[in-house]
């Protein structure tokens, strides 16, 4: 049952997609990322409230971090999905599992231990040549600088959820972890918003602006059902699940947006979703508890 929260949290973060999809066609993205952040804390305060959770944290610089590495996670991301495919940026994104079996394969190659790393090193592989395969497309219309930063949200996102773990660890309560979360994404947002300046308002259309409100909700719920799940739920499982949302995002983006993906690329995100599963299994029964991703 916990996995389910999984389901349910990837389908929200699918649905975020499309409206920062749409709002991207009026804001830039650290407005995004600040309005994301800054209606976050305005519905999980409530939510907080009426469930008599306190902000009052033990760990405020365990808080501080996660909200740093999963800023920048989150601005990189929001940077991809408006100029990317919604079904390719989210694929990117979710590299986040292959990246940290990655880092694992390094660690074990910087200090010798290199001994049964081989299948692990192949689900790397496979996952990056996957991305070469989704990245194709994007190649031939310029975006491959795009594709880079959705490269690196995913890299970002592994960092970030090591963290969550760690707080999940430290007793700190689900809804105080998504709230502080939201708190530092504001935050990132108008660091960024200090360099590139707020769109002027005639600017502004209405249509693009609606979609503001369900970035932050969703983003809020997205955040919640995940961390649940990750807390609660068997990391494997919950981590193979969490691929659902690419599922979620690939219609998204052929009914709504029209995205034509060419077979290479659809290859592309199934190599990535199949060694995405295979890396979690590999680290789940080498290191048992290994965190799983967040984002």
């Amino acid at each position: 049952m916990q996995a389910l929260w999984m389901v349910l949290g990837a389908f929200f973060f699918a649905t975020m997609g499309v409206a920062v999809k749409y709002a991207s066609a009026s804001f830039n993205t650290f407005e995004l990322v600040f309005y994301r952040g800054l209606i976050s804390i305005a519905f999980l305060a409530l939510i907080l409230r009426g469930r008599g959770i306190g902000l009052r944290t033990p760990v405020p610089y365990m808080h501080a971090w996660r909200s740093i590495i999963g800023g920048a996670s989150l601005t990189a991301w929001f940077y991809a999905i408006a100029w990317l495919p919604l079904a390719t940026a989210m694929t990117l994104n979710y590299m986040s599992g292959i990246w940290v079996s990655a880092f694992i394969v390094g660690g074990a190659i910087l200090y010798g231990r290199t001994e049964r790393q081989g299948p692990l090193l192949a689900t790397v592989l496979l996952g990056f040549a996957g991305v070469v395969l989704t990245l194709r497309p994007t190649i031939d219309q310029n975006q491959l600088f795009a594709g880079l930063i959705g490269l690196l949200s995913g890299m970002s996102a592994s960092l970030a959820y090591l963290q969550v773990t760690a707080l999940a660890r430290a007793g700190e309560p689900e809804g105080r972890t998504v709230f502080y979360f939201a708190v530092g994404t504001a935050v990132t947002g108008l660091v960024g918003i200090l360099f590139t300046g707020f769109t002027p308002p005639e600017q502004i259309h209405w249509q693009a602006a609606a979609w503001l409100l369900p970035i932050g909700v969703l983003a809020s719920l997205g955040q919640w059902c995940m961390t649940r799940a990750y807390s609660r739920g068997h990391t494997l499982v919950v981590a193979s699940l969490q691929y659902s949302g690419i599922v979620f995002a690939s219609l998204y983006s052929l009914v709504l947006f029209g995205d034509q993906i060419p077979l290479y690329g659809w290859l592309g995100i199934t190599l990535i979703v199949g060694s995405g599963v295979a890396a979690t299994f590999l680290r789940e029964r080498a290191i048992p508890n290994t965190p799983a991703e967040e984002h």
